[in-house]
């Protein structure tokens, strides 16, 4: 896929598209990442070494230079965010479009050879092989009486 065509829903259906687009994304996204935290420090101590203005109180200036660069460290951790987005978006696709089948058919023959080895067990088995419960424990129980 060449880099002038739009990404469409048709090409993240194949494993190798998803991680051609992943890894383009990321590519892509994380320079603004850089850029953005390596703006957002500079402009925090640009603001910093501000005189105070008239009426500040004590570490009134160092708040305010925090509250004023935390958007831009909230931005880059929003595009940093979507890269994970995007890997938890292949991840959940895989596991839920690829590998459940896999998983639902593997489950069913399961099922069908539990049942078909509780099906033999059950005729081959004597019904005398089954000890009782007195058998097991003895006289353990003869003293006793329901509700005494």
């Amino acid at each position: 896929m060449s880099s002038a065509e739009k990404w469409t829903s048709e090409h993240l259906l194949s494993p190798v598209d998803r991680a051609i687009h992943l890894e383009q994304r990321r590519a892509q996204l994380l320079p603004i990442v850089d850029d953005l935290r390596r703006l957002a420090r500079e402009m925090e101590s640009e603001v910093r070494e501000r005189e105070a203005i008239e009426g500040d109180l004590p570490g009134q200036a160092k708040l305010r230079a925090w509250h004023v660069g935390r958007p831009l460290f909230k931005a880059a951790d929003d595009v940093e965010r979507a890269i994970g987005d995007l890997i938890s978006f292949n991840a959940r696709f895989q596991k839920a479009y690829e590998e459940l089948p896999q998983r639902r058919e593997a489950k069913r023959r399961r099922k069908e050879l539990a049942k078909a080895g509780q099906a033999g067990a059950i005729e081959s088995a004597p019904a005398s092989a089954v000890p009782t419960q007195r058998d097991e424990f003895g006289d353990v129980f003869d003293g006793l009486r329901k509700g005494a």
